[in-house]
């Protein structure tokens, strides 16, 4: 038999000075996790191409802190965590390189950092290939390194649910409890509905299950939501018209929240595609879906190594916590992205983890070395599946936004130069790359009027993005138009017209 970590079960309390075996197990447990981390963050560098230019909602995030580019519109769902966090690169810097490098060391520290909390509930190894398991998702590396939220709602969740099982089982643990707080606040900085829909099941058996009421627990949840989301409450009522009113803004941009079934969506999404909206098209190779269909039964499989290991809890948690949180995105919202169910696998990574462990390590004679090769041949097909999904994700994504950079140059070249303002279509990546400020007179980014664009161009560079076959707007009709790849620009002819 394999020598495994003696780890305390949920509740098990610790007596005494700690012995040089339990040390010296901790320092190594610490080591496999560790590791881990540092591979998820050098598998980014290599495989995500930290010169990848920046997507459209990058550059809407970016923006907000960033010298490059004048601040865009910011819809009523996106909150200001993202902006605050890429803001000690992006303040100073206008290098994509930099800011990829810095997310990617700093979301691989966050990884190490939210498995080291589960320490105690799980053995080390099943941690380790949890967060293998999580970090090798082609949709984990991509977005780790990206200036988007979901990673780190992922990241606060598997924290939050871990401290929390923590200091429910040992009540002297204050670093679990104080950890639960702030973990929240993560997930209600990046996006506070999704805060709410995670912590859901951990505020219900807080209030409804008796031996698991604790003020000072409770207290930390609330207080962490209300730190995290706070800001974006006070902003809804400044320029959002109010919180119901925000909401349902929100709601709309999002094609209207309500029961829909998009678990069709989320598989067509599975094949790299970052925005699946309309969702239409065939399904990927049933090989690229195999994964996703594995996930609920091998999960089932850890809640019965769970019961039998005695921490039921500490499985049948992130499980309900997962079951919350993937629910808006595939029953309530009709297209789908794969970053939004990032939370979903980082909590399922840890029975699913527990449950291939179990497949491995526990049979014995001639059924061990049996399991273990075709766990290990199924691990192998599935990385290879996830990266080469990967790569033909990167490079999509590469050239789209080339060809962004391409069109900002064309439109220095045009005379379109800083101070300027872009409308039409792209124009809120293109506008950043430009150094342009990006306004829309219709739509979900609707903040001017089209005399407000006519005067604009009487004393800055102004130019209107239709498709190359489109009409452009009436106040741009007599505008002098150029054709830049794929899109037709019409140049307003004032301060445009003469720079050029």
């Amino acid at each position: 038999m394999a020598k495994t970590l003696n780890l305390p079960l949920i509740g098990a309390k610790r007596h005494g000075p700690p012995s040089a075996a339990r040390t010296f197990g901790h320092l190594t447990g610490q080591r496999w996790l560790a590791l881990v981390a540092a591979a998820f963050a050098l598998a980014q560098l290599v495989l995500v191409r930290p010169g990848m230019g920046l997507g459209w909602d990058e550059t809407v995030y970016v923006s907000q802190v960033s010298r490059q580019a004048p601040a865009a519109f910011f819809s009523a769902p996106r909150a200001r965590g993202v902006p605050l966090l890429v803001a000690p690169i992006a303040s100073w810097s206008s290098s994509t390189t930099l800011l990829r490098i810095y997310l990617a060391l700093l979301s691989g520290l966050a990884l190490f950092l939210a498995l080291r909390v589960w320490r105690g509930l799980f053995p080390v190894r099943v941690l380790a290939m949890a967060g293998a398991l999580f970090a090798t998702l082609w949709v984990t590396v991509f977005y780790g390194p990206q200036a988007m939220p979901n990673y780190w709602v992922a990241m606060g969740a598997l924290a939050c649910v871990g401290c929390f099982l923590r200091a429910q089982a040992d009540r002297s643990d204050r670093a679990a409890l104080w950890g639960v707080g702030p973990s929240t606040a993560l997930m209600a900085w990046m996006r506070p509905t999704d805060a709410v829909w995670v912590t859901l099941p951990l505020l219900v058996v807080a209030v409804a299950v008796r031996r698991w009421r604790r003020p000072r627990l409770l207290l930390a949840l609330v207080a962490g939501l209300a730190a995290g989301a706070g800001e974006w409450v006070v902003e809804a009522y400044v320029s959002y018209g109010g919180l119901g009113q925000r909401l349902a803004d929100a709601s709309r941009i999002q094609g209207g929240l309500g029961w829909n079934i998009a678990v069709g969506d989320q598989l067509r999404s599975l094949d790299g595609r970052t925005l699946c909206r309309p969702c239409t098209g065939a399904m990927p190779d049933p090989v690229v879906m195999v994964w996703w269909f594995a996930l609920p039964l091998l999960a089932a499989a850890g809640i019965v190594v769970a019961v039998k290991a005695r921490r039921a809890a500490s499985t049948l948690l992130p499980l309900a916590c997962a079951s919350t949180a993937g629910f808006p995105y595939l029953f309530m919202i009709g297209y789908a992205a794969p970053r939004f169910l990032l939370p979903v696998y980082a909590l399922l990574a840890i029975p699913v983890a527990d449950a291939l462990v179990h497949l491995v390590t526990t049979p014995s004679g001639v059924w061990r070395p049996v399991a273990a090769t075709l766990v290990a041949l199924g691990l192998v097909g599935h990385l290879a599946v996830q990266y080469a999904v990967l790569a033909g994700s990167v490079r999509r994504t590469t050239v789209s936004h080339r060809g962004w950079a391409n069109t900002a140059a064309e439109l220095h070249r045009l005379g379109v130069l800083p101070p300027c303002l872009l409308t039409g279509r792209q124009a809120v990546p293109i506008a950043f790359y430009a150094g342009c400020s990006s306004v829309e007179t219709s739509g979900h980014n609707a903040n001017v009027t089209p005399a407000g664009i006519v005067r604009a161009g009487q004393r800055m560079p102004v130019a209107a993005l239709t498709t190359s076959g489109g009409r452009p707007p009436a106040y741009a009709r007599d505008w002098e138009p150029h054709v830049i790849g794929n899109l037709r620009v019409y140049v307003a002819p004032g301060a445009g017209g003469r720079a050029a």
